[in-house]
């Protein structure tokens, strides 16, 4: 039996406790990323001895949170900089309580109506901004499962004999070099192999040159994956000119807009998403841009009997004939998340427009980077940001090396990529605390990481 009472107490505590995490988080009082070796972390938490023993009481829980929590990276910190997660908005956090409460999977529609028509919704709208007004779409627990779904999808549509009799040897994907790492995964599960993905020639910054793509022969595109934007850059692929491309072959054209589809929401930036109406899928991580918690990413396709191609499976004790709304069929997860509450709520409070704010907001946070950061001596910028990702050099310092001392103490977190062979530093601005003088301050710790 749920221990009601024992669970009001506990919930208290982390409501409290999660509040205080915020807000010292959004006031820069902390360091950004701690990470301590595991033994000493798991020694701090007791960890070896709850799992034995258990006994963890509401009293001891909140000790045992705070420690948890001070040992963590937080992305509401406006020095996070680093990779292109959330810092998740507070009605997408009550979601997941939500779901951590109720458990309805509603892959099965019987297992959770209420959440299923919340996905059912919240895919339309994604739908009608993409410009799929015959499609269809389902939510999935991240962009890596999207990718793969959709490829499935596009694979279903190539060589409809495959889910039956396995993938022929003569399929491959065409996509940049830049592409997420997802992709040749995805190859790789679904029996091509590495081999089959087939890199598309791309201009300095890895952007694909359409006018250098060869003509295929002797092989069968599955697809061809465009970036949208790039995860290491953050720029974008010309979506109209690689979609006429594929019209005019019959190739199935499918944009990995995980990061840059919320650009959609933004008047000033749905521009750099022109041409995404002519694709087959379309992926979009909601986790990234539209500051919901990981995991909800979504797979669009333009037709919708496509999607429901990707698998055809047969089990009977959770498929029974007529499926209705059920949308197992679609997915690769049984068990599946209310995924679209956490997407709803944060529409529900904010509004498209809030969000659309949100994305212009860390874009312009971005280029502004750019523009403090080519004023000073020694920095090196190869191009003009697009998105809310910038790479760059300092000098002839090792961008490696600067990124860890800056760990080191917490300072501030950033990535690092490799551009035309170069490694760069890379920031990506997620969090709405992150403004100028953070921006100012992390170039003066740049130049004071590297004198001379």
């Amino acid at each position: 039996m749920w221990d009601v009472e024992a669970f009001t107490k506990a919930a208290a505590v982390t409501v409290s406790e999660l509040a205080a995490y915020v807000e010292e988080s959004q006031r820069g009082q902390v360091p950004v990323v701690r990470q301590r070796p595991p033994a000493e972390i798991a020694g701090k938490l007791r960890l070896a001895e709850l799992i034995r023993e258990g006994g963890l009481s509401t009293e001891t829980y909140q000790d045992f949170l705070h420690a948890f929590l001070s040992e963590g990276t937080r992305l509401h910190h406006p020095a996070y900089l680093a990779h292109q997660v959330a810092s998740p908005d507070f009605p997408a956090a009550l979601a997941d309580f939500i779901h951590g409460a109720t458990n309805n999977p509603m892959a099965i529609y019987e297992m959770g109506a209420a959440a299923a028509t919340v996905e059912f919704e919240v895919v339309r709208w994604m739908l009608e901004k993409a410009g799929f007004p015959h499609g269809a779409g389902v939510l999935t627990h991240g962009g890596s499962l999207a990718n793969l779904t959709a490829l499935l999808a596009a694979r279903a549509h190539a060589a409809p004999e495959a889910w039956a009799n396995g993938t022929p040897a003569d399929l491959v994907i065409l996509a940049p070099p830049s592409a997420h790492y997802s992709v040749s995964r995805a190859a790789s599960i679904m029996g091509l192999g590495q081999k089959a993905v087939v890199e598309l020639p791309t201009d300095d910054l890895g952007r694909l040159a359409v006018g250098r793509f060869p003509e295929i022969s002797g092989k069968r595109p599955i697809a061809l994956v465009a970036s949208a934007c790039a995860t290491g850059t953050g720029l974008h692929d010309d979506l109209r000119a690689v979609g006429q491309w594929c019209r005019d072959r019959d190739i199935w054209f499918h944009v990995d807009g995980a990061h840059g589809a919320s650009a959609l929401l933004s008047p000033a930036h749905r521009h750099l998403l022109d041409g995404v109406e002519l694709a087959d899928s379309l992926i979009w991580d909601a986790h990234k841009m539209l500051r919901t918690s990981s995991l909800a990413a979504a797979v669009l396709v333009r037709h919708e009997g496509a999607l429901d191609a990707a698998f055809q499976q047969d089990a009977s004790y959770i498929f029974y004939g007529d499926q209705g709304f059920d949308l197992i069929g679609r997915t690769v997860e049984c068990t599946k998340a209310e995924l679209g509450l956490k997407i709803f709520l944060n529409l529900a409070w904010r509004g498209e427009r809030g969000l659309g704010d949100f994305v212009a907001g860390r874009y312009a946070a971005a280029h502004r980077f750019w523009e403090l950061a080519r004023r000073r001596p020694g920095f090196a910028l190869p191009y003009e940001p697009e998105s809310n990702i910038v790479c760059f050099r300092y000098g002839t310092a090792d961008p490696a090396e600067i990124r860890e001392r800056m760990m080191a103490d917490g300072t501030f977190y950033l990535t690092s990529t490799i551009l035309n062979g170069v490694r760069h530093l890379r920031v990506t601005v997620m969090n709405p605390a992150t403004d100028d003088s953070h921006l100012e301050h992390l170039l003066d710790e740049i130049t004071r990481l590297t004198p001379g």
